[in-house]
């Protein structure tokens, strides 16, 4: 928008109104460019005030403004940068002043300049600044108030009130030479019971004195240290009082973690405990594992020795979920490196050795509570078996691919594989103990459901559940 020409021409020639007028085609480009508010104002005769002859308002952000102001004059007392860079011609970058709806507001004025190198005009840029102002106001505040906060609790604590000894942190106060001038009750709690007198001491006779000076000249005001003090653990906060930018005292909190330490140490030790018991369950397992195997080898049915041998790794996935929780001491686990493990362990177990067969475990991190991660590491136990038995058969060499996926708390886990494949009705029918098993663990335990498809070549298996509250996916 901009002022019309005949009123331009009262105080600007044509060739200087071209200017204005050509200049500003682009304002609604820089307006939303910079996301301001965008004017030429020009002088009016006199020098004493400015008029706006032309106004772009952002698209792309918020403007000051809720009316037009061409044709509104600006003052000197409002807008100091204008009328400083029509004076100099010089630019004026963030300069404050007051809008035309009395906004506070921050402004770059730029100078337009005609064929003669005189100024015709000028170029403003305005952004909303109340509140960055409110925030400078606020800050000024907090620094009387901090001030005047710390010469309040220095007399509270000085007179007679009650509050410092209803404190369960110990409180000293001390003036500008070091000297302990008051000690809550809970202070000589700590500290007389191992022999050390407070009030009239220096800060130096405590065991931990000779850090505070120094620490509170290098840290500016501010100390902060844990330390041991007989049979207690102490933290000690410490802050230098301010009155006219010199130092007239300071004060020293602290806090006994006695009780807080040891409960860290007790769940320490029942962690370590607990590390322990999984990995005894886990060596009781491999050792159920050896007696199995070494009944095996008496077997002469190949039938036998094959429920043998699935047994065998059922324990086997058991165990190495156990080895995690041995290893990581957390009851989350993360399930894709188990899945790794419990397929290379069956393949090994497992197939012919004259078979090339490969596991590919591919797809997003996994992380389920101990007691899912067993029912799951089971369940890839069985799919992992069933491959092996049923989608090699007379075949040298296969890939068994698992994959996960998440998407919107949905878990997909698939098991595919480059095999014969299988009739899915046959595999689907009842009396499968595999397949019983997984149906179980899968329905009961994760909440979800298997599919079986045929993948040309070879078979494809889905497990689909939710991903519970408490499990993770990165």
């Amino acid at each position: 928008m901009i002022l019309e020409v005949s009123a331009l021409a009262s105080f600007l020639r044509k060739e200087d109104i071209k200017i204005i007028e050509e200049l500003s085609k682009y304002l609604q480009l820089f307006s939303d460019l910079s996301q301001s508010d965008v004017f030429i104002d020009c002088l009016l005769p006199g020098g004493e005030e400015a008029i706006v002859v032309a106004e772009a308002h952002p698209m792309t952000g918020k403007s000051l403004y809720r009316e037009p102001v061409v044709g509104k004059i600006a003052y000197k007392e409002n807008e100091p940068g204008v009328f400083f860079c029509f004076k100099t011609g010089r630019p004026v970058i963030g300069s404050r002043g007051v809008s035309q709806e009395n906004v506070n507001m921050q402004q770059n004025v730029m100078p337009i300049v005609n064929e003669f190198g005189k100024i015709i005009g000028v170029l403003i840029m305005e952004q909303d600044i109340t509140e960055k102002i409110q925030q400078e106001k606020n800050v000024e505040l907090l620094m009387e108030t901090t001030e005047q906060l710390s010469e309040t609790l220095y007399h509270i604590a000085m007179s007679e009130v009650a509050i410092p000894d209803l404190m369960h942190e110990g409180l000293l106060l001390f003036d500008c030479d070091y000297q302990i001038m008051f000690a809550n009750d809970r202070a000589k709690e700590m500290f007389e019971a191992n022999g050390h007198l407070l009030v009239g001491k220096k800060v130096d006779s405590l065991p931990f004195g000779s850090m505070i000076k120094e620490g509170l000249n290098i840290q500016k005001g501010m100390f902060f240290h844990e330390f041991e003090l007989g049979e207690h653990f102490l933290q000690l906060k410490a802050v230098s009082i301010q009155r006219n930018n010199r130092t007239v005292g300071g004060v020293l909190l602290l806090r006994d973690l006695s009780e807080l330490k040891e409960k860290e140490k007790q769940l320490m030790i029942k962690s370590a405990v607990i590390r322990e018991i999984h990995h005894r369950v886990k060596n009781n397992l491999q050792t159920i594992s050896s007696l199995l195997r070494l009944q095996m080898r008496r077997i002469d049915s190949q039938e036998v020795e094959k429920v043998f041998r699935e047994i065998i790794n059922r324990i086997t996935s058991i165990s190495i979920i156990h080895e995690v929780l041995s290893l990581e001491g957390t009851d989350m686990i993360e399930c894709k490196e188990v899945i790794e493990l419990v397929s290379n362990a069956i393949i090994s177990s497992m197939k012919q050795s004259e078979q090339k067969i490969t596991i590919q475990v591919e797809g997003c991190s996994l992380y389920l509570p101990s007691q899912k991660a067993s029912s799951l590491a089971l369940v890839i136990n069985e799919l992992v078996q069933n491959a092996i038995n049923h989608a090699f058969i007379n075949l040298d060499e296969g890939v068994i691919r698992i994959e996960l996926k998440k998407q919107n708390q949905i878990v997909s886990l698939a098991v595919t594989d480059d095999g014969v494949g299988v009739d899915v009705e046959k595999v689907q029918q009842k009396g499968r103990l595999g397949l019983q098993i997984c149906q179980t663990l899968i329905s009961e335990d994760l909440g979800g459901i298997l599919e079986f498809e045929n993948n040309h070549p070879g078979t494809k298996v889905t497990v689909t559940f939710p991903l519970p509250k408490e499990g993770l996916v990165t």
